[in-house]
């Protein structure tokens, strides 16, 4: 699930964004993302490179030659380079979400938009993926990136994430509006001298 992203984070994600298609068009642009999406999997996944990006603690020049030997030969110089400036700016630490910011940029290049799809079991069966997927390109007009997340909270029905907007299609939501429906109707209902008196 993305996290809340800053504009610090949205400029450097532009910045290596438009480095990367200058480089090498959208085949660059794609290329980049895959590559930065691996190393921000790794970063999220281990416990060590999560405290070396961000630890406020080690000196900039130690680090940089740790990354170096970590990434050195693994990524284009072209990420290595963008992750050092980090680490010499003092962003370091804000990889994850210049990631996110960066997916951003690319979905929407490529006509693509991220959905984070919430159940109560995290999945859906093939049919309801392809009716939600056609659904949502109909009604937004770029291809949809499905994700799904389980909700054990969740009776049941589901939950769509779409950059800010959350829409509710959870049981649990359309039980809540079945109750202010009704208890809507049943106080119009009522004669308004009852509640004077």
């Amino acid at each position: 699930m993305p996290t809340q992203i800053d504009e610090v984070s949205k400029v450097y994600a532009r910045s290596l964004f438009e480095l990367a298609r200058e480089v090498g068009g959208n085949a660059g642009v794609a290329s980049m993302g895959e590559e930065l999406r691996e190393v921000c999997s790794i970063v999220r996944a281990d416990k060590g490179a999560l405290e070396l990006f961000r630890s406020p603690i080690i000196d900039p020049a130690q680090r940089a030659a740790s990354l170096r030997k970590i990434f050195g030969g693994r990524v284009t110089d072209t990420l290595l380079n963008f992750i050092l400036v980090l680490n010499r700016k003092g962003r370091l630490a804000e990889l994850l979400t210049i990631g996110d910011a960066y997916d951003i940029l690319e979905q929407d290049a490529f006509g693509r938009i991220e959905v984070d799809v919430f159940t109560a079991s995290g999945s859906v069966d093939a049919a309801t993926q392809a009716t939600l997927a056609a659904d949502l390109k109909k009604s937004l007009g770029k291809d949809p990136v499905l994700h799904y997340y389980a909700d054990p909270a969740m009776i049941g029905g589901l939950k769509l994430r779409i950059g800010d907007q959350l829409i509710d299609g959870s049981v649990a939501a359309q039980l809540r509006r079945m109750r202010a429906t009704l208890l809507d109707r049943g106080l119009a209902g009522r004669d308004a001298g009852t509640f004077l008196s």
